[in-house]
């Protein structure tokens, strides 16, 4: 989440006015992450968060995106469905760019997680990717190996190396990935972003998924492995907490226990993870305005982790 566009008093109850959720009472602007602009939105009857769709984001996948959350949340899992106008639309445009307004839930999303919430959020997970197997709509991950390595090569080893002079060796990193990734995983529907500021937790228990504007098709056991990848570390990168990665995968696996064939990939997609948020993170760090209010990431986190899971392929998912 982010903000990248003012939107005033004006504006704000102009656009909520087109839903019936009562009349705007306040509305403040959400700084964390890179996409969308997103603000929490209060209003006579409820809370929501209204999001401009930003960066990434293509006007053609938004029925995909909502309709996703309107299907899962109907499954009952844990995710904010999203508020149709009164004309029953899921989305509208305001100057040009689209506009939704998603249910608001509750919880704090965990600094610093404990084994016992990962262990909840694997076997959340696991339930959005069984609930999502009848969904009928189909997305191509625009975020695979051979997408984020060609982002790595356009930014270039020169740009890169500004950012950190170390940075340029996962150009050849990415190359080895595309040559041994995977195929024939079981798939289904896949969040592809589930951070720990993606989740949110009252207590040990998940009260909701959020931010679902990566889901896509995929591999299941490669979501378990990004979120692996997203909730094992320090955020730096540079410790590694075993017993969360542990309670991850027993949490999931309560749920919908893993084929041999993807336990034993579950290294390689790992890395796979990190080669993608290396790539997003590097290229955002080059294309962020100075003006945004959004704190840009470091990839190098994420090549920390990367090393960390070619190092020790034996152990991460002991």
């Amino acid at each position: 989440m982010a903000v990248y566009t003012f939107l005033g008093a004006e504006e704000l109850a102009g656009l909520i006015a087109h839903y019936d959720v009562g009349e705007l009472v306040s509305a403040k602007g959400i700084a964390e992450g890179v996409s969308n602009s997103n603000w929490i939105v209060d209003t006579a009857k409820a809370r929501f968060i209204l999001t401009m769709y930003e960066r990434r984001i293509e006007l053609g996948d938004l029925p995909f995106f909502l309709g996703l959350l309107d299907h899962l949340a109907a499954k009952k899992c844990p995710v904010p469905a999203t508020v149709h106008d009164r004309s029953g639309k899921a989305y509208r445009s305001h100057d040009g760019k689209a506009v939704a307004l998603i249910e608001f839930l509750p919880g704090i999303s965990p600094a610093e997680p404990t084994p016992a919430q990962a262990r909840a959020v694997g076997a959340a997970l696991a339930q959005i990717h069984i609930a999502a197997m009848d969904f009928g709509r189909q997305r191509e991950n625009d975020l695979a190996p051979e997408d984020t390595l060609a982002i790595l090569e356009k930014c270039g080893a020169d740009a890169l190396a500004k950012i950190d002079p170390r940075l340029p060796r996962v150009i050849d990193m990415g190359r080895n990935i595309t040559e041994t990734w995977p195929g024939d995983l079981p798939q289904s529907v896949i969040h592809s972003d589930l951070f720990p500021d993606n989740v949110l937790m009252m207590g040990e228990t998940v009260s909701g998924l959020i931010d679902f504007y990566f889901a896509c098709n995929g591999a299941m056991a490669y979501d378990l492995a990004v979120t692996h990848a997203a909730w094992c570390f320090d955020r730096t990168g540079k410790r590694f907490g075993a017993a969360i990665g542990q309670a991850l995968v027993e949490g999931y696996e309560t749920v919908r226990p893993l084929e041999g064939s993807e336990r034993q990939a579950l290294p390689i997609l790992a890395q796979g993870a990190c080669l993608r948020f290396v790539a997003s993170r590097a290229e955002d760090w080059l294309d962020t305005p100075a003006d945004a209010l959004v704190t840009r990431k470091d990839p190098m986190d994420f090549v920390r982790r990367w090393d960390f899971y070619v190092e020790n392929a034996d152990k991460a998912f002991a």
